[in-house]
């Protein structure tokens, strides 16, 4: 079994490899989890996104990247989470993307949460952002769940979205 990046309670985390391209393809064609994302993905642009954005990011960027969720229980493929640079600019985001069957079981907030604590924690990040579709409810609750604070609406790969920060201080403080 490959590596795992990190672990919660339910959750673990593990890089990508080529052999998840089917599943990878699978989640960015799913017109329900891609609802808020701009529209599924072809083929090729999953498989774009593994090799540019995925696989070729765990060289250039040791400890960040886009990871596949699994379930400790059964180690079903949940989705996945991310901790990475947001595309075209020099913030470091928290992210996550799972299949409909496993919205509403507290996945996203769970591992999003362990996300923090390592980035803030392990990696010393100073700052950390997520940002969500003005009309995904569900998606920006979970980023105040687990702490991030509403700070601007701004435009995000073509989508209007609303953005969300915490700051290490801030997170430290709240953390207790």
């Amino acid at each position: 079994m490959t590596s795992r990046i990190l672990e919660s309670e339910r959750l673990y985390l593990r890089p990508y490899t080529w052999d998840d391209l089917g599943e990878l393809r699978r989640l960015n064609s799913d017109p329900e989890v891609m609802r808020y994302l701009g529209g599924v993905e072809s083929e090729d642009a999953t498989r774009a996104m593994l090799r540019d954005r995925i696989l070729a990011y765990y060289d250039a960027n040791p400890g960040l990247g886009v990871w596949a969720t699994h379930r400790k229980a059964d180690h079903a493929h949940l989705g996945f989470h991310l901790l990475n640079q947001v595309r075209e600019g020099n913030e470091i985001q928290v992210g996550y993307r799972l299949y409909p069957e496993h919205w509403g079981q507290g996945y996203a907030t769970e591992m999003a949460r362990a996300l923090l604590r390592y980035g803030f924690e392990e990696r010393q990040l100073p700052e950390i952002v997520a940002m969500a579709d003005v009309g995904n409810t569900a998606s920006r609750h979970v980023l105040e769940k687990i702490g991030l604070v509403w700070y601007r609406q701004h435009p995000y790969v073509g989508l209007d979205c609303h953005w969300y920060r915490t700051s290490r201080e801030a997170w430290l403080a709240a953390a207790g």
